[in-house]
């Protein structure tokens, strides 16, 4: 096994510990403490997170889930289910369909129709929404979500979303609209949390988070590996942290992209593409807080990236030994 093997990356998780639903309040949820100097693993609670922190700035991710999931029907009157993956320029979108479709195909959700105006191999589809024969707006597609759609939980939690999904599968400060997944880390923050932070330097970025970050890793050499983009944005607080020497804390993997891609790039906003691991390394971000993550993603790599694949692997056999949760409504481990 090696690092830029796929399976190096692999793991074995009892379907019991993929949480269904979220710890109540969320920040009872289960916290893994790794020591990078040391090596240690301690076990937390989520709520004692203000007195394990060494100093730093926090930096989280401000972004806004909108109910990507829609149901509609073609117009032979199948059912059909459309998922959008990503907001894209003039009003398309990028969309995953449940169901066959091709060209110029018209699907009906409610008063509104979807037009196929490109299918992708990849699996995916470029539509525009109408209605009464006129191209709708980005706003106009997001205010119809907000009133038809479905909450998009990953496909891993295997249950249709609930009316308590709209409130639990979006972080407290949740503000600029355009995500499709949860930065799921920011979940297990409540008010009471933040108030008990305010004495750490703290910013915000906005990344929307795509689709793409559940995509499989198909190269055996994750080298090969075509990163997804995904947009985001810097705050000139944010900026200002990392343009500092203060020690950062970034609040899940898209905060993490973020920073190291700005660190890189200089680029206040734009398409960011990042792809972490151990032959990537972090050369900005200090400290990691995030969830438990699928095998051999992307994800987990990252993590990789900060404290080494053996390491990563060791700290989630002693997760699952624990009995942590795993994925979006899971339990949380903070790598200092």
């Amino acid at each position: 096994m090696n690092d830029i093997s796929l399976n190096s990356y692999d793991y074995e998780l009892d379907d019991e510990l993929i949480a269904k639903f979220p710890a109540d309040p969320a920040d009872s949820a289960k916290l893994l403490v790794y020591y990078k100097n040391t090596q240690e693993i301690k076990h937390h609670y989520f709520y004692e997170l203000p007195s394990i922190l060494p100093e730093c700035a926090i930096i989280f991710n401000d972004t806004k889930v909108f109910k990507a999931r829609i149901y509609g029907q073609k117009t032979t009157g199948a059912k059909i289910e459309l998922f959008i993956n990503k907001i894209l320029a003039n009003n398309q979108f990028l969309v995953q369909i449940r169901g066959k479709v091709k060209e110029l195909d018209e699907l009906i959700f409610s008063d509104i129709k979807a037009i196929i105006r490109n299918v992708f191999n990849d699996g995916t589809r470029l539509v525009e929404f109408y209605k009464n024969n006129t191209i709708l707006s980005t706003n106009e597609i997001l205010n119809f979500t907000q009133k038809y759609g479905h909450t998009p939980l990953p496909p891993y939690i295997k249950r249709s979303d609930n009316k308590k999904d709209e409130e639990n599968y979006q972080s407290i400060f949740a503000k600029n609209i355009g995500a499709v997944a949860a930065p799921t880390a920011s979940l297990h923050f409540t008010k009471n949390l933040m108030s008990k932070l305010k004495n750490f330097k703290q910013a915000y970025i906005t990344l929307h988070v795509g689709a793409g970050t559940f995509a499989n890793v198909e190269h055996e050499n994750i080298l090969e590996h075509k990163m997804h983009s995904e947009y985001y944005n810097l705050s000139n607080e944010a900026i200002n942290l990392i343009n500092s020497d203060i020690p950062l804390l970034g609040v899940g993997t898209t905060v993490t992209r973020t920073i190291e891609y700005y660190a890189r790039t200089k680029q206040k906003n734009g398409e960011c593409d990042l792809f972490l691991h151990p032959l990537n390394k972090p050369i900005r971000q200090n400290y990691l807080l995030t969830n438990f993550h699928l095998p051999k993603s992307t994800l987990i790599m990252l993590v990789a990236s900060f404290i080494g694949r053996d390491e990563t692997m060791r700290i989630y056999k002693e997760a699952i030994d624990k009995k942590y949760k795993f994925y979006s409504y899971g339990d949380a481990m903070l790598i200092i």
